[in-house]
């Protein structure tokens, strides 16, 4: 489904503050497959993911989607194919817009769009029966302006859009690190529902080794704008948070410092 091959990335080329932000980075992800990325700050995750959406050029190499070169393509256009989800719930939701409406627009995603957009009764329900799922008590505020939402409430939202119109890929940037706890464990339980039940091919960043190593079937390890680590399958499921925290341990040296509190 997405392939990766010497991806490099170069930010203010030719300057004193040049830096190589992903040094040849090779990935091959299979349709369906979950991939969750740990790092410390400054590793690449971003960066990589943003190259994938098209946010960042690259400076060479090959990326490609489903077996089509995406590398040259604007990130509007891979937006058709390639769902995001940022770490800030405001970005993916239009706050003076209803529940309803943002779900609407994104259900219509890639489509023509007429004046005539507005929900039926058929897909309202539809609608309703997915935000059940969150327990967040959303499918009873359909009306709702999404800007008087809470932080999780909006970002369960902006997952469902992401989702509804069956992306070929989901990029998650760390979609959970600014919910509470308890908000956090539903989205994240939600987003493996949602991906199994539609077969999605999911690209998840996250400083929580826990979530890391309990959702998805593949995991990756970044340092430094390379890819240092990976488990995947039955291997991936027995991983532990101490092996995880020594392995980048023994990898980054003594430049762990403050990124193991994040890590941990």
């Amino acid at each position: 489904m997405l392939e990766l091959s010497n991806v490099h990335v170069v930010f203010n080329k030719g300057t004193v503050n040049e830096k190589h932000a992903l040094k040849g980075v090779n990935l091959t992800i299979n349709q369906g497959d979950f991939v969750t990325v740990i790092g410390g700050n400054g590793a690449g995750k971003s960066t990589m993911l943003n190259s994938i959406a098209g946010a960042f050029s690259i400076e060479s190499g090959s990326i490609k989607l489903d077996g089509v070169e995406i590398s040259k393509l604007p990130d509007y256009k891979r937006a058709s194919f390639i769902s995001r989800v940022f770490q800030d719930p405001l970005i993916g939701t239009a706050g003076n817009m209803s529940i309803e409406e943002n779900l609407a627009l994104a259900a219509r995603r890639g489509k023509r769009r007429t004046l005539k957009w507005y929900t039926n009764n058929e897909e309202r329900e539809y609608f309703k029966a997915l935000l059940a799922e969150f327990d967040l008590g959303l499918e009873d505020r359909m009306m709702q302006k999404v800007g008087t939402l809470s932080g999780g409430q909006r970002q369960a939202i902006t997952l469902l859009m992401a989702s509804l119109a069956s992306p070929k890929l989901l990029l998650l940037d760390e979609h959970t690190a600014a919910l509470d706890p308890k908000t956090a464990l539903k989205v994240l339980n939600v987003t493996k529902k949602i991906a199994g039940q539609n077969n999605l091919t999911v690209l998840m960043i996250t400083h929580n080794m826990s979530d890391a190593i309990a959702y998805g079937n593949k995991l990756i390890m970044m340092n430094e704008g390379n890819i240092v680590f990976t488990s995947e399958g039955e291997e991936k499921k027995e991983l532990t948070i101490p092996f995880l925290m020594d392995k980048f341990e023994r990898t980054v040296g003594e430049k762990l410092g403050g990124d193991k509190m994040l890590l941990g």
